[in-house]
This record gives structure tokens, sequence and C-alpha cells, in this order.
């Protein structure tokens, strides 16, 4: 009698187990995904480099080329596996993957030439034949990886991980992509001293990769003491955060202690984004001042007036400075302070003016702002003092607004690339805008304003510019 029942008793819990599996294992499809990028930069690595090799110099060229690859390729994949060119981010976001392969790519070559420099061994390869090599591959690098969006998709579906929701009677979150179970439904509770309620959330919490609970105040505490036993990464949403606009938590003297507020960036992120914004725009300045020469004697020639509009705005620390750009309104009608934004139609931008607007020829200026340190090339833009959204000023539309000025701003920023700009003539004008510009700050990366200085092209001409 007892193996019958044991049969019985086995079957029982395994369709138990079915019917808590709430979503499949994607861990080995992720590492899946991981080794087909791997396989395919291999595979450009040596392909670019080849081609590169047999242009330059036929099949001698070709095997040379390929050697040179195979030199390269080693220290190309060590770096690509540090700076997490193989990563859940890389393959949430194929942009991100295709920045840090390129990096990795950069470094590698500098330590190869690094290398046969101290060893004296650069006479041993063409030069050309491996910088045409590396060209050649970062193009097949760009190109490999957006065809692997398709197989990450084949893989993992549109997400790459699961995340899963749990409903325990708190307030609904609303996040693309998750999970969502009722805990009454799946007979969860948040009981630390019935283990059969432990195993229970733990088959729901099987293939999980991250997992939320909303519930009521007097059973987070429980529900976090069955969380921190379950092998996933858990939350439990408490409201009071986003009231708070907290960005962590930590524990201090045994209380915990949440961080509301965070100062400037690190040393090392500062000095990278102020070596990008000089850069750039030095490189800029010089490639655009013929534009910039004709636009000055174009607003001069216009109506005799100076040529540049100066006006006091707000920066980072809710520190006033001087915004420089070309003057694009009669002098006489010139707003300084800000208090009507321009309009489709109006009197008081010139003919040339009109032009400089609808193209954004007219902020160009601003480049000189980011060289004094004023500005950024990417950051929340700098409003005038007297600036409304309807009948309101900006601050007393959204207290949030001062967040804003924790960074420097910038020539452009997440609202600009979103298409938040013009005239703000209504509240929620200034609403959308204001929600990018805190997306920005949450956290900082060259990488993303690498992005939105390149989205930024497609913008430059806007029916919201005039």
């Amino acid at each position: 009698m007892n193996a019958p029942f044991a049969v019985r008793s086995s079957l029982r819990i395994r369709a138990v187990s079915d019917e808590l599996l709430v979503a499949p294992s994607l861990e080995r499809r992720r590492l899946q995904c991981y080794l087909a990028l791997m396989l395919g930069d291999m595979v450009a690595m040596l392909c670019g480099f080849g081609t590169a090799g047999y242009l330059y110099r036929g099949y001698e060229g070709w095997f040379d080329a390929l050697t040179r690859g195979q030199v390269l390729l080693p220290i190309f994949l060590t770096v690509a596996l540090y700076n997490g060119s193989y990563s859940t981010a890389a393959l949430r976001e194929s942009w991100i993957g295709i920045m840090r392969v390129q990096l990795a790519l950069v470094l590698s070559f500098a330590a190869v030439i690094f290398v046969a420099f101290f060893t004296k061994s650069a006479d041993e390869f063409s030069r050309a034949s491996f910088a045409s090599g590396a060209i050649a591959t970062s193009f097949l690098l760009l190109w490999a990886r957006l065809q692997m969006r398709a197989v990450v998709r084949w893989r993992c579906g549109e997400n790459v991980t699961n995340e899963l929701v749990i409903d325990d009677g708190g307030p609904r979150i609303e996040i693309k992509g998750v999970i969502r179970v009722s805990a009454a439904a799946m007979g969860l509770k948040p009981n630390v001293n019935d283990p059969h309620a432990l195993d229970r959330l733990g088959l729901v919490l099987r293939n999980i990769d991250r997992v939320i609970v909303s519930c009521p105040h007097d059973r987070r505490a429980d529900w976090a003491l069955m969380l921190k036993g379950a092998n996933v990464d858990g939350e439990v949403l408490d409201d009071e955060v986003a009231r708070l606009g907290a960005q962590g938590a930590r524990v201090a003297g045994g209380h915990g202690l949440l961080l509301i507020s965070a100062g400037p960036l690190g040393l090392r992120d500062r000095a990278i984004k102020r070596l990008f914004d000089v850069t750039f725009a030095g490189c800029a300045i010089v490639a655009l001042s013929p534009l910039l020469l004709l636009t000055a004697l174009a607003v001069k020639l216009g109506d005799g007036g100076p040529v540049f509009f100066v006006q006091r705005r707000m920066g980072r620390g809710n520190r006033f400075f001087d915004m420089y750009k070309f003057r694009s309104m009669t002098v006489a009608q010139a707003d300084s302070d800000g208090n009507v934004s321009a309009s489709k139609g109006d009197q008081r931008v010139t003919r040339v003016g009109r032009f400089i607007r609808s193209t954004s020829i007219d902020e160009l200026p601003q480049l000189f702002n980011v060289l004094i340190g004023d500005m950024s090339l990417v950051g929340p833009r700098p409003h005038a003092i007297g600036s409304q959204a309807g009948s309101k000023l900006f601050w007393e539309v959204d207290l949030r607004y001062w967040q804003r000025h924790c960074l420097k701003p910038g020539l452009s920023g997440l609202a600009q690339i979103r298409g938040f700009r013009g005239a703000t003539d209504s509240e929620s004008d200034l609403i959308s805008r204001l929600q990018s510009d805190l997306e920005y700050l949450e956290g900082w990366t060259i990488l993303r304003d690498i992005k939105i200085v390149l989205l930024t092209m497609r913008v430059l001409v806007h029916h919201r510019a005039f």
C-alpha cells in the first residue's frame, strides 16, 4: 500500500508544481544569446581583418591579417567580458551592446599598439592593413549586433528577464512586460512560521529573476522576510519612497536612511563628461565657424542691432549664469525675463530670426557656454526666470522643477529629442519635459549622452521651433 500512496503523492506534488509555474526559465536562453553574440563578434573581427588584408595585398595579406586578428581577438574578448558587452543590459537594449562592443574594440586596438610600441615589433606588420582591419571590424560588429536583435527576440521574446508582480492588496503598479499574479488566487501568504507557505512561494518564484510585492503597510515586513530567502531579487512597493523622491537606501546605526538627494557626479564621471563637452564643443565651433560668422553678419545687417542676445538663466546648484544666443527678436521687443514665450507668427521675431529659430541656429552660441563651463552638451534645458506654463511660473506647476538644477543645463536633453520643446502653452507641456529631465537625472552615463547628441541631429528643425 505504501508504494501506490507514494506514487499518488508524487503525482500530486508534480501537478501542484506545474500549476504554480508562472514563467519558463530564461536563464539558459540568455546564455545562448550571450554565446551567439560572442560568436558573431568573433566572426565579425576575423572577417573584418581578413577582408581588409585581402583588399590590401591579396591572399598573402589575407593570411597576415587573420593572424593579426587572432592576436587581437583574446584581448578584445577579455575587455568585452569585463565592460558588459555580454550582459542583460546588452540583450535588452541593442544600442548599449553596440556602444560597449565598440569601446572594447578601441581599447583592445590601443592595447595592441601599446605593446607593439614597447616591444619594438611595430615594424613587423602593416599599419595601414591593421588600421583598415580595425575599421572594417567596427562596421561589421555594428551590422552583426543589429542582426542579433532578431536572435534575442526569438530566444527570449520581448523581455530578456522574468519580472513578477505579486498583488497582495497594495497599490497597483504598472511596469511594461511584467508577469502579474494575485496572492489570494495563488494561495500565497507572508507567513514565515509556515514552511508550506515558504515552499509554495518558492514554487511560484521558480524561473523568476525579479519580484515586486504590492501589499498593505502592515504586511511589508513579513513579505520582506519571505523574500530574503527566496534566492531572487525582491522588492516591496512603498509609495513613501516615491513621495520623498528617494534615490537609494542604507542602514546606519541601526536606522534605515533614504537617500533623497545626490551631490555632483563622481570625479571620474565629471572628468569624462567635461572632456566630452570640451572636445565636442571645441570641434563644433571650429567646424561651424563659417556658419557662425555668416549668421552674425546676417543678424547685424538685418536691423543693425547687437548680434547676441544675452539672457540670465538658472543653472547647476540654482545659480544664475548668462546664456548666449543669436538675437532673433527686435531690440525694442526683446524679452529679457522670458515672460512671454515665442509663438507662431510672433511679431517680435525678425525675418532672419525666424529662419535661425526654425533651424536651431540661434542656439549655437551656447557652445561657448559649454566651453566656459556654465553648460554641458547634454542636460536639462535652462529656462528664463519668468517662463510660464499656462498662467503659472514653472515651479508653481510642479515643485520638482528645482530638482533639474542638480546638473549643468544642456544644449539638448531627453525632453528635446522626444519633441518636448517650444512654447509651454499649458501646464501639461511643462510636465512632459519635466518628466524627461528627471528621468535623465536618475543615472548618468557617457553612452547616453552620446546617444542624445546623435539623436539631437534629427530634431534641429522642428515644427515647435518658432
